[in-house]
């Protein structure tokens, strides 16, 4: 053992156990579907399905109210359930998933929104922290941002 990772060992480092190449293929694409189902239950107004994509705690804050994060699944569903009905379609693109563990990962995702209304197209993203549950991969995070 080399002295840099002796003295990592006493700073209390440890080694992580590497993430499998097919694990993290499987992470990679368990969440990347996650960012996508999101976009299409959001468009079919399937509220309680969107809401149930987050873990038990999880954070959901829209891109036009970054400043007030929505916490847990029941808040996240009254969120979503309060908004007036309109007719959407979330265009996801440029999803890129890093594993970070057999439970978490992190990604970030482009997103263009339409809406019926006839108003211009809203650009922004996604910033999501994924944590895997007993139910599978779900959002412990989602961030969404406009861009213009």
């Amino acid at each position: 053992m080399g002295q840099a990772a002796r003295a990592a060992r006493r700073r209390g480092y440890r080694r992580r156990a590497a993430v499998t190449p097919e694990a993290r293929r499987a992470a990679e694409w368990d969440c990347t579907r996650l960012v996508h189902l999101y976009a299409n239950l959001n468009d079919q107004a399937r509220w309680a399905e969107v809401a149930a994509l987050y873990a038990a705690d999880g954070c959901m804050t829209r891109p036009t109210a970054p400043d007030s994060p929505v916490i847990g699944r029941p808040a996240i569903l009254a969120a979503f359930e309060s908004r007036p009905p309109r007719t959407t379609r979330h265009v996801c693109a440029n999803v890129v998933i890093q594993v970070q563990s057999e439970t978490t990962a992190h990604g970030s995702s482009a997103m263009l929104l339409f809406t019926a209304a006839g108003t211009p197209p809203l650009v922004g993203g996604f910033e999501d922290r994924f944590v895997h549950t007993e139910q599978g991969w779900r959002f412990a995070e989602r961030r969404g941002t406009l861009t213009f």
